[in-house]
């Protein structure tokens, strides 16, 4: 019940039955979209805890307990708490975007959601190959998806969460 956005213009509110998988660049959007909506908080409360010398190029790559948290560990919450309630992350939900199970079709569950998160970093490391990937895979999936056995999919307009 996925839409096309040829077939969303022309038939807003019926479904199609095949998947249509989100490829690079829209899910590149998103992912731009997230971004700035992380800077857009942390930025600056890094700002106030360690003065706007945090923004300069030389500066240690990390300046302390607070900078770990923020950049790290607030995001992959905040990431994980947004798949395990929207399947999505605002960006994501912006483009029209879902996570599912690759098997199922179904939200995928709690542990490949952290599974995918983790797996990010393997798609990551050499170069980006792994987010790169989606625009050669016939699914679409990155390489954290095919970890994790999700896919990110266009979302029906009637039918989002």
């Amino acid at each position: 019940m996925l839409l096309t956005p040829e077939h969303i213009e022309q038939h807003p509110t019926q479904p199609l039955e095949t998947p249509h998988y989100a490829g690079f660049w829209v899910r590149l959007k998103a992912a731009l979209i997230d971004s700035v909506l992380i800077l857009l908080v942390i930025g600056p409360i890094l700002t106030v805890l360690y003065g706007a010398q945090y923004w300069d190029r030389g500066t240690p790559l990390v300046q302390g307990a607070w900078d770990i948290i923020l950049n790290y560990i607030f995001p992959a919450i905040a990431v994980v708490v947004f798949w395990l309630y929207k399947s999505a992350t605002p960006g994501k939900i912006f483009m029209h975007l879902s996570i599912v199970d690759a098997k199922t079709g179904q939200k995928p569950t709690t542990k490949q959601f952290i599974g995918r998160y983790a797996a990010y970093y393997v798609s990551i490391l050499p170069l980006g190959a792994g987010l790169i990937w989606v625009a050669f895979d016939p699914k679409k999936q990155a390489w954290h998806d095919k970890l994790a056995g999700t896919l990110v999919l266009f979302t029906p307009i009637n039918q989002e969460k």
